[in-house]
């Protein structure tokens, strides 16, 4: 899992965004067929097609560890190199559940993140004098 990881890694958010997309499609050709062509960037589908190998092995990697264990492999690997600010705000922005987004931020930083509905705003307490 090591090795795949550290390839989803080196395509940054294009590869989460595979992993989320090869295991809410179920591996639909023609929903991975159009982000294998947006993923082969100036190379086209050409470009794609040379993903071909490594969906298969995402599906398989995801069939046996599961996505939760993926994505935080996945971000904990990128935090390396990366600005983890940068990455909570990608999590924010996952069309993933809330519940996973959390999970995913505390990977990255288990002493910053809360969650922000507890959080309630200051009182403001007003003294009056008789």
């Amino acid at each position: 899992m090591d090795e795949i990881v550290k390839k989803l890694a080196g395509l940054g958010l294009p590869g989460v965004f595979l992993v989320i997309l090869t295991v809410t499609t179920g591996g639909s050709s023609a929903a991975i067929a159009a982000a294998i062509t947006a993923l082969g960037g100036p190379f086209g589908i050409v470009g794609g097609i040379a993903l071909l190998g490594l969906i298969t092995v995402v599906g398989d990697t995801v069939a046996g560890y599961g996505i939760e264990a993926v994505l935080k492999a996945v971000y904990t690997e990128r935090s390396k190199t990366e600005s983890v600010r940068f990455l909570l705000k990608e999590i924010k922005d996952l069309p993933i559940s809330e519940e996973l987004k959390l999970k995913l931020k505390n990977e990255l930083s288990p002493e910053v993140v809360i969650d922000t509905e507890e959080i309630q705003p200051p009182k403001t307490i007003e003294i009056v004098e008789e």
